[in-house]
């Protein structure tokens, strides 16, 4: 009976998500959805990429946490559009909680939307929102033993971010062991070393979305 109900949660947002999907479709809406474990980079490798393609691409956030609307601030005073979701204590959003946000956004001022998902390396790769691309942080301080424990985040993934490589020097953790057991998963993975802190390594990802936009405004 278990695996029942969780089949016809799974298939309702799968019809949510593809509706969601139409609907930024009509708009060459590029849409990532941003997973990533608590405190691996995710609000700072955004403020870092609204810096860097202000003048490249309008964009819209959506922030999802269990509680607070402090990444939602953050994301406010670089001037853009931000709507915070509080899911109370589920650990993922889903379609329906984004197509709620919906009367916020003027979708046709923006190029880019970008969903931060609840911090946590399960539940948000299950749950489809209307997403082109889902888009993973790992941090070097997690370990690099995290695509052996949790293959689904990676195996849905598109682009995998290997975040604070300025900390190499101090934790215990391989990059290339993190590249190879990824790469096993999902053979098409992009992955980019990168350090928030820092900016190195993240033109490649600014590079990688400006194509994306560009591809999409295009269709």
């Amino acid at each position: 009976m278990k695996i029942s109900v969780v089949r016809d949660i799974l298939e309702a947002n799968e019809r949510i998500a593809d509706q969601n999907r139409d609907l930024f479709n009509e708009h060459g809406l590029l849409v990532l959805n941003l997973m990533s474990s608590p405190g691996a980079g995710k609000t700072t490798l955004l403020e870092k990429t609204i810096e860097a393609l202000k003048d490249d691409l309008k964009m819209g956030v959506i922030e999802g946490d269990i509680q607070s609307s402090q990444d939602a601030e953050r994301i406010a005073a670089k001037g853009i559009p931000v709507v915070q979701i509080n899911t109370g204590g589920a650990c993922h959003l889903d379609g329906n909680m984004i197509r709620d946000t919906f009367g916020e956004f003027n979708f046709q001022d923006l190029d880019l939307m970008v969903v931060e998902n609840v911090g946590n390396l399960v539940c948000p790769a299950e749950f489809k929102v209307g997403e082109d691309f889902k888009v993973m942080i790992l941090s070097v301080t997690e370990g690099d033993d995290k695509p052996a424990k949790y293959p689904l985040m990676f195996h849905e993934s598109s682009v995998l971010l290997i975040n604070k490589i300025d900390l190499l020097p101090y934790v215990d953790c391989s990059i290339d062991k993190i590249k190879e057991e990824s790469l096993k998963i999902n053979p098409d993975l992009t992955i980019f070393d990168v350090s928030c802190k820092t900016g190195e390594g993240l033109d490649g990802w600014f590079d990688w979305l400006r194509k994306r936009a560009q591809a999409g405004a295009a269709a």
